[in-house]
């Protein structure tokens, strides 16, 4: 609800268009409340995604937004961590999602962790991305604000277009789109591909996305059809120590790591005018998500030291006597130990895991739009309700580490008496109600206030499939207030200030992974059921845009100062056995800074620039497991301090964007800077900050006959060799054979070298 931009939208969302102009202007819910508040939201068009030539979504957000930061932790394209303003929109479980992403008007985080899969997602079908700030009628996980994702119809986007696209290091994608509109009714459709072997080693990946629209738009009602399908085979090896980077840049610690996903998705939106000024707008959707995943990793498994267990395995944690090293067998899950196979050494696990999730859900909405004494009044009240069953099943296979550091299956499944590593069959079903209001009042001549509330109800049941130790049920509930006031000075200046709360509740993956003394790791969740408490988020914000023209140039600009405090906040925190880790509400944490955009355009030249601080810290102190952190205590704690700086968010960011447009050409580049950070892990800020980076990319393009166009780009041109996000990993008992005796914890996600790109695009 309250907001900083690159572009300032002016046109209401939603906002009921002339009679004559019904048919061309199809109404689609794009959230709760109808976006009211999209005159301070940060916007992506279709167009930016696909300024460079091939869609490309991330990248349009991180060129033109410096408060938007992506984070390589999977060392994946298609799987970043997004994080805006310090929170979290991310598609790997473990992360604190902060974020409501809504796709045409339904939500988009997936419910079994409330992640957010941007491989699912069909770039060529995408028409509009808004970033707007905390209000409470977005509902769970909008803390930091709300993401808004609007797809193509053939109304809006009527005509054909393609692009085929090649790379460096086997890259290769192909995408058509096209939609049309003959009276009342429209199509629109769009299919992408894409591959990639993968800058690092053992690194390809594969993705099929689609896109279908039918719609019917009339002047007193419509009704769109809309089916989005996935299917993705990503690999992403994820971080690798510091010293192997600096030998062979291109190398990954320990793999597979892999993730297979099909998916698919049909929605109706439908809208029926109830009277001049008042309409019923729906939405209502239906999807199904599976996803398989292997991960190798290394594991504190060697033979077991005591005489009387000879010839079998142990499982190593931290913590012992005087902070030494504690052994148990290793347990197979016939309840028998696990002999050594390997001679005592060279041991690692398969964590393998299987999700399928169905969910469906529906919004209602009745919107009143009508002229008052100061000004024109929009109202909106509805009600939304998501639900959603997952089947979730994992185990973990025993492996030997091979030659290229690969883990291989040696046929032995382990199941530790006390849940550190067991197999897991779990069903979560959850259902989220929402009653929401939101209103634009006119108060008097230009000023205006911005009003939301919404009540939030999630329930939760766990039914575990082997025992009894995962089964629970959880409510959690709340009334969230919002408020923003609006100032039109005149002269294109306008003032704002407003108070927002939200909340977001634990999710499955949180509840059933909350116990320090029984752990899981990214691949194998849910081993006990201790509660949770859910996240509650108060935000302040005030600031000032200003539109007009100076020189010759039309200009744009925002201003945003703002701070969230959130209360009770969860964080997955490290275990003493290694690759586990547990949730737990860790207090309170603050989130605060300034924006600041401009945007100025004149003829074929379009210059951007933005700049964010961020200052994200904790506000209670606690002390924390963080056993491969060098400077953890005997017992792998670390002590975290009120005002410590919450890891992996940079302070300063910012970005410079050029373009120019001739006759059949175009030239433009842009750079991106970030600051450095504190390491995850490193909660107390007692070691070195990853450093900052700063990369520039170019791209131009030159028509061959008219609608057609080759064009290219080159990504870090200057061949930087950065880091996005930075931890720490235990490496004194692995052997790196590129980097002999290696000892260094840290490990990062090395950003992409230099890397170009060239195709052919056609616009009918």
């Amino acid at each position: 609800m309250l907001g900083g931009a690159v572009l300032l939208c002016t046109v209401q969302a939603n906002a009921q268009p002339p009679a004559e102009d019904v048919e061309r202007q199809p109404i689609i819910v794009t959230a709760p409340g109808g976006a009211v508040d999209r005159d301070d939201a940060l916007a992506v068009s279709g167009a930016d995604i696909a300024s460079a030539g091939t869609p490309d979504l991330l990248g349009a957000l991180t060129r033109s937004i410096a408060g938007v930061t992506l984070q390589d932790a999977q060392g994946n394209p298609w799987q970043p961590n997004l994080v805006y303003r310090g929170f979290v929109a991310s598609p790997l479980q473990g992360q604190a999602q902060g974020l409501a992403v809504y796709l045409d008007g339904a939500r988009f985080n997936q419910p079994f962790g409330d992640t957010v899969a941007f491989d699912l997602l069909p770039e060529a079908a995408i028409r509009k991305v808004s970033l707007l700030d905390a209000s409470p009628v977005y509902g769970l996980n909008a803390l930091g604000g709300a993401m808004l994702i609007e797809t193509r119809t053939g109304g809006s986007d009527p005509g054909l277009e393609a692009s085929l696209t090649g790379g460096r290091f086997g890259y290769r994608e192909a995408s058509v789109a096209g939609g049309f509109a003959k009276g009342d009714a429209n199509a629109f459709a769009a299919f992408q591909y894409g591959h990639d072997d993968g800058w690092r080693a053992f690194s390809s990946s594969t993705l099929y996305n689609g896109y279908a629209d039918l719609g019917f738009d009339a002047a007193g009602g419509g009704l769109h059809m809309k089916l989005v399908g996935a299917d993705t085979d990503l690999t992403g090896n994820g971080v690798a120590p510091v010293e192997l980077l600096a030998a062979d840049r291109r190398a990954v610690f320990t793999w597979p790591d892999n993730s297979r996903a099909r998916y698919g998705r049909v929605s109706l939106h439908p809208w029926l005018a109830l009277a001049d000024r008042t309409r019923l707008e729906g939405t209502l959707y239906a999807q199904r998500l599976t996803l398989r995943s292997v991960n190798g990793d290394a594991a504190d498994i060697e033979g077991c030291e005591e005489e009387d267990a000879k010839g079998l395995l142990c499982l190593e944690t931290v913590g012992g006597d005087d902070g030494e090293e504690a052994q148990a067998l290793l347990m197979g899950t016939g309840g028998d130990p696990i002999s050594d196979m390997l001679g005592g050494e060279g041991y690692g696990v398969l964590n393998r895991g299987r999700t399928r999730t169905d969910a469906m859900g529906a919004l209602f909405q009745i919107v009143d739009e009508r002229p008052l004494p100061a000004g024109d009044n929009h109202f909106a009240l509805g009600v939304s309700y998501d639900s959603s069953r997952t089947r979730f099943d994992t185990s973990v296979e025993l492996g030997a580490l091979t030659e290229t550091r690969s883990v291989a299956g040696l046929g032995a499944f382990i199941a530790q008496p006390d849940g550190a590593i067991a197999p897991v069959s779990l069903v979560a079903r959850t259902e989220y109600w929402g009653v929401f209001m939101q209103d634009r009042l006119p108060i008097a001549s230009g000023l205006s206030a911005e009003i939301g509330l919404r009540y939030n109800h999630a329930h939760i049941v766990l039914q575990d499939r082997i025992g009894t130790a995962l089964n629970g049920r959880h409510s959690f509930r709340r009334l969230n207030p919002g408020i923003e006031l609006d100032y039109a000075t005149g002269g294109g200046l306008t003032l704002r200030a407003g108070y927002a709360e939200s909340n977001r509740a634990p999710t499955p993956a949180e509840l059933s992974c909350a116990d320090e003394e029984a752990p899981c790791s990214l691949a194998n969740f849910f081993i006990a059921d201790p509660p949770l408490k859910q996240v509650v988020a108060k935000s302040w914000e005030t600031g000032a845009g200003w539109r007009g023209s100076a020189g010759g140039f039309q200009i744009e600009g925002l201003l945003s100062a703002y701070r969230t405090r959130n209360r009770n906040d969860i964080q997955f925190v490290a275990s003493d056995v290694r690759g586990r880790a547990f949730f737990q509400n860790i207090g309170s944490t603050q989130r605060q800074g300034v924006e600041l955009s401009l945007k100025a355009s004149r003829g074929g030249f379009t210059a951007g620039a933005s700049y964010a601080f961020t200052d994200a810290t904790y506000r209670s102190p606690l002390s924390l497991s963080s056993p491969a952190n060098p400077q953890a205590d005997q017992d792998g704690e670390i002590a975290v301090q009120r005002g410590d700086r919450l890891p992996g968010i940079p302070s300063h960011s910012a970005t410079l964007t050029l373009d120019f447009a001739g006759k059949g050409w175009s030239v433009g580049g842009d750079m991106i800077a970030r600051s450095g950070q504190y390491l995850l892990g490193d909660e107390g800020n007692d070691n070195g900050r990853l450093g900052g980076y700063l990369t520039v990319n170019l791209r131009g393009s030159i028509a061959m006959v008219p609608g057609v166009s080759l064009f290219a780009e080159l990504r870090n041109a200057f061949d930087r060799r950065y880091a996005t996000f930075g931890t720490f990993s235990e490496v004194d008992e692995i052997e790196l054979e590129e980097a002999p005796g290696a000892s260094d914890p840290r490990a990062y996600g090395p950003g992409a070298p230099r890397r170009w790109y060239a195709g052919v695009r056609a616009r009918f």
